[in-house]
């Protein structure tokens, strides 16, 4: 298991999940409810950067949507983990996560503004510190002035 607990570092982790390797997107059909996560969406939605940190790939109205998460995923109910997400668009960013019986988890810290990292991928950069309360597939949820997204995560 690794657990990096800074934003900063060496290498590149934006490079990708790996030689010839793609990410699959966490999308969410049209016909599907927001509340509702498509078949396998949690499955399926994380890779590893270069330097093994999980990165997910959300979908997005009017925006692009990545988040690298700083523990393992799945992640553990009931301990914080430290999110860094990247999302076109313009405006402030505001993040919410909810499982589907409508159990919100706790913002703990953020969305904090990151001026760059080594980590490259489109939009601006912001960290937040999340506490999961119980397992699930979680919806997350990106809104911006201009732009919006949602990545699923599981959490164990």
């Amino acid at each position: 298991m690794v657990l990096v607990a800074g934003c900063a570092g060496t290498g590149n982790p934006g490079a990708g999940a790996g030689a010839g390797t793609r990410l699959p997107p966490a999308s969410v059909p049209a016909s599907v409810s927001a509340s509702v996560p498509a078949q396998g969406s949690c499955e399926r939605t994380a890779g590893s950067t270069a330097n093994a940190l999980p990165e997910v790939r959300g979908s997005g109205r009017g925006a692009e949507v990545w988040g690298l998460m700083f523990a393992p995923v799945p992640l553990a109910a009931g301990r914080e983990v430290k999110i860094v997400w990247r999302m076109t668009g313009e405006g402030p960013l505001r993040v919410t996560a909810a499982l589907p019986d409508g159990t919100a988890a706790r913002l703990t810290w953020g969305p904090e503004a990151h001026g760059g990292s080594t980590w490259h991928r489109p939009g601006e950069e912001w960290g937040t510190g999340f506490v999961f309360p119980k397992p699930g597939c979680w919806e997350i949820t990106l809104t911006r002035d201009q732009g919006s997204g949602t990545v699923w995560l599981p959490v164990r």
